[in-house]
């Protein structure tokens, strides 16, 4: 199985992450968030996908989230809004991110991780 991993490389979890997948022998197409940003497309059927409230995917304790002060306008948004808006800029994208076939995950938790084994 290959998996795509999203991520931005200066970011601590993102490394750690990666250290994980390496030493799990999982095999991946590494993608650097910001360079190649998710598409609205992508974002939309990643959505999908995971079965995770929208907000899930927003990286709600970055300083770009912080500044555009989303956490009051997020609310307001439609979903189709919120999805161009991540598409803007992979800064405002949690991370990291692993797209499987049949299932995403967002952000790094070990034990949700251990499927990819």
């Amino acid at each position: 199985m290959s998996v795509l991993f999203l991520e931005y490389p200066k970011c601590s979890t993102c490394k750690k992450a990666k250290a994980w997948l390496e030493t799990a022998g999982v095999d991946f197409t590494d993608r650097h968030i910001v360079e190649q940003n998710p598409t609205k497309e992508e974002l939309q059927a990643w959505h999908a996908l995971s079965g995770l409230p929208l907000k899930k995917f927003f990286n709600t304790s970055g300083m770009l989230y912080k500044e555009m002060q989303l956490k009051d306008k997020l609310p307001q948004m439609s979903d189709e809004e919120q999805y161009e808006l991540l598409s803007t800029n992979g800064m405002l994208v949690k991370r990291p991110l692993i797209i499987g076939e049949d299932f995403i995950l967002v952000g790094f938790k070990e034990g949700e991780w251990e499927r990819l084994k």
